[in-house]
């Protein structure tokens, strides 16, 4: 099975125009399909024009830092707990053990053995209840391109989800086309490469993300130059997935192939993976109920269901 893949050019010229939802356009069918496929199947591969070739500029960057001395001062950052993005549930290790033995995942031998970068992206609330979700980020020594180079990929990736996929996800589900972005404004959106040295941990059969989904409201992430990506629908079916030059992917997952290795290795390349993963968040501060119509479903009894969009992965 493959991904579907949603041009957003259509949507974001009438965007930019003022005129959504215009019935005449053909785009509300066109949400209708972006929501469809969120719900049924928790993934969707999205083509935007805006994300050209910073993509590849950003992972060139990132695969200098990965490459840097892990006790090098360019590599010190803070450690904060929102650094813990993704949750494995006793519910979910049950669903797991139910699964057919062809799509259950591997199981990690130990901690990930990855690296991970958090970068803010966007505004943050001058007050709220939650600064630790709020703080700075932390720039590496010597990377004068660092702030240009996250922030301008961090906010096209952002940007993605606000001005296109939430808004077309909101008009889908019969919801104000703001439904959704509303609740965004200065969320704690974090862009956050993941960097996996393959040099060190390429065996066949490793798992630097062990199955897992997000706490956020929508992830998205870029092509990587290695292969290997996991992922699970919501009937519980694993898919390999591959992400087309020029497109994005909603909800996100990591796990080793080798073939990929060895041309890299016989090409001189570097053998760090890296991931341009960005989580998109409600805001800290704003309560998480259902939304419009969705209140008077007998759903509605249980929380966070206007976020049932959050990832559902990955390995």
């Amino acid at each position: 099975m493959e991904l579907p893949v949603i041009d957003l050019a259509p949507y974001l010229e009438i965007a930019a125009e003022g005129d959504l939802p215009n019935p005449a356009s053909g785009l509300p069918e066109l949400c209708r399909e972006v929501s469809r496929i969120l719900k049924e199947t928790g993934a969707l591969l999205v083509k935007d024009p805006r994300c050209t070739a910073d993509n590849d500029r950003f992972i060139d960057m990132m695969e200098k830092y990965f490459e840097k001395p892990a006790d090098s001062s360019a590599c010190r950052t803070s450690l904060l707990h929102y650094q813990v993005p993704s949750l494995v549930d006793e519910d979910m290790q049950e669903k797991l053990r139910a699964m057919p033995k062809e799509n259950q995942p591997l199981t990690p031998k130990g901690p990930d053995p990855k690296w991970r970068y958090m970068w803010r992206v966007g505004p943050r609330p001058l007050k709220t209840r939650f600064q630790e979700l709020n703080s700075e980020p932390v720039i590496p020594e010597g990377f004068p391109e660092w702030k240009e180079t996250m922030d301008s990929w961090g906010y096209k990736m952002i940007s993605a989800i606000e001005l296109a996929v939430a808004e077309m996800a909101g008009i889908g589900f019969g919801l104000p086309t703001d439904a959704f972005t509303s609740l965004m404004k200065q969320g704690s959106h974090l862009l956050a490469p993941t960097g996996s040295d393959l040099r060190r941990n390429g065996q066949e059969g490793t798992v630097f993300a062990g199955y897992h989904y997000d706490l956020n409201f929508l992830t998205i992430h870029g092509r990587s130059r290695f292969p290997g990506l996991n992922i699970w629908l919501r009937n519980g079916q694993k898919i390999a997935v591959k992400v087309p030059i020029g497109c994005l992917l909603i909800q996100t997952g990591k796990q080793l192939t080798i073939d990929a290795i060895n041309v890299a290795s016989e090409q001189n390349r570097s053998l760090w993976r890296v991931s341009s993963t960005l989580f998109a968040h409600i805001a800290s501060d704003a309560v998480l109920k259902p939304l419009g119509h969705f209140a008077e479903s007998p759903l509605s009894i249980s929380t966070c269901v206007q976020v049932s969009l959050s990832n559902k992965s990955l390995q």
